[in-house]
């Protein structure tokens, strides 16, 4: 039987992560369904959902620049690192390009499980900062395409 619990266990976000923490992380945890063209996250609003994606793809935008993703996410994938960071505000929008189906974790639970246990929170902290790391080099690749497409065409 796939659980909740077997789901997180076996993503590559909670890899090697002591099972210890999984009681705590699963009590904060749920099922959730986007359908094509649902908006998941909202650029400015309360940072209090984190989704591991399951199945689909998710567009993730700057509201201003709906049109040009950032980056666009699929199985495997996390969503919704500001939980975590004060002042626990989306940074970015997020829209299911397709159906899409996700583990949702709800922030603010998480957020006083980590303030309670510091090395949980401190192991999440670890993980979130690959996934910073990663948006970030996307982010910086796509300005370089910009930047290289407006220089030559000067």
């Amino acid at each position: 039987m796939i659980t909740i619990e077997s789901i997180l266990k076996e993503h590559s976000f909670f890899k090697d992560l002591p099972s210890k923490y999984f009681d705590f992380i699963v009590g904060c945890a749920s099922n959730a369904v986007f359908k094509k063209g649902e908006v998941i996250l909202k650029e400015g609003q309360s940072a209090d959902k984190f989704y591991v994606i399951r199945g689909g793809l998710v567009a993730i935008y700057i509201d201003q620049r709906r049109q040009n993703p950032i980056q666009t996410i699929k199985e495997g994938d996390i969503l919704g690192w500001s939980w975590l960071i004060p002042p626990y505000r989306y940074r970015f929008s997020a829209e299911a390009v397709e159906n899409t189906r996700a583990v949702v974790l709800d922030g603010k639970c998480l957020r006083e499980k980590c303030e309670k246990n510091s090395d949980l929170g401190y192991e999440l902290l670890k993980r979130l900062m690959s996934v910073f790391t990663q948006r970030l080099e996307a982010t910086r690749l796509q300005l370089l395409d910009v930047y290289s497409i407006n220089v030559e065409n000067k």
